[in-house]
This record gives C-alpha cells, sequence and structure tokens, in this order.
C-alpha cells in the first residue's frame, strides 16, 4: 500500500511521528507508529506533515520524501543502524546519504530525528509514497490517449 506523507504528522512536543486518523473542527485525531496509540491534537499545538517539511543543502532544498528515499536505497530497504548520540557518526551518515546537506544548518537533533523516523516508516512498510498528482491547468495540458 503507498504512503501518503500528507497523512504522516510530526507532532511538536511529541515523539516519533503519527499517522493522521480523523479530522474535526477543533481537533484532529492521530495514531502512534510507535505503539499504535491515538490521541487528539488540539489547534494549539504545532503540527507538520512530513510532505512539508525538506532538508536543507548546499544547493535548494530537498522535500523529506526524497531524503527517505535516498536513506532507503543506502540501507537497501532495510532499518538504518542506531547511530547514537555521537555526532561524528551521525554526520558521516547524513554525508553518505545526502553529500549536498548543509552541515551548518542540518543539526545532529535533525539528523537523529531523520534516522528515527526512517526506521519507523521502515518498520511499518510505509516507505513507499504516493505519487503526487501533477497540476493540470484547468485542463488545458490533457492529451486524449494515444493508440
Amino acid at each position: 500500500m503507498k504512503t501518503n506523507l500528507d497523512k504522516v504528522l510530526a507532532v511538536s512536543g511529541k515523539p516519533g511521528i503519527y499517522h493522521l486518523v480523523a479530522g474535526g473542527k477543533s481537533t484532529i485525531i492521530v495514531e502512534s507508529l510507535v505503539d499504535g496509540k491515538r490521541m487528539p491534537v488540539h489547534p494549539t499545538q504545532k503540527v507538520s506533515s512530513l510532505s512539508d517539511i525538506s532538508m536543507f543543502t548546499l544547493e535548494e532544498d530537498i522535500p523529506l520524501k526524497e531524503v527517505l528515499l535516498k536513506i532507503k536505497a543506502q540501507y537497501n530497504n532495510a532499518p538504518a543502524e542506531d547511530l547514537g548520540k555521537d555526532s561524528k557518526s551521525l554526520r558521516a551518515a547524513m554525508l553518505k546519504v545526502l553529500p549536498t546537506y548543509d552541515a551548518d544548518r542540518v543539526y545532529d537533533s535533525d539528523i537523529k530525528k531523520l534516522f528515527q523516523w526512517y526506521n519507523l516508516l521502515q518498520a511499518k512498510d510505509m516507505l513507499d509514497f504516493e505519487e503526487e498528482a501533477p497540476a493540470a491547468e484547468d485542463g488545458a495540458n490533457e492529451t486524449a490517449p494515444t493508440e
């Protein structure tokens, strides 16, 4: 099953990542990918969709989806090793995955969180992402199928 990163969320102040279960007027219900527990998220809490997060590089920012796919390729779809808290090993692993990442703007905590998120998604078999539908401009770019 393809994963829609718009529905995979990071909640500020809460560890791990969550899957959007239901949305309401004042709260949303999310399910933890760590332990499967559901909880409400109130409008006062900051929520970020993984599809909206990007990684700083020396050229242009790269969407998190692409970075996760690079990690998946680096580890042959296997879990990433535990990098611990050692800055040297965190940055060495990041250099293997994304050699152009901006070492001044990407903190050790960001790298650790990235690999933790990758391992969570890998464990749940959620690294096969949905393709984004191309935006059509008033149907002007639509073509008839050819035989």
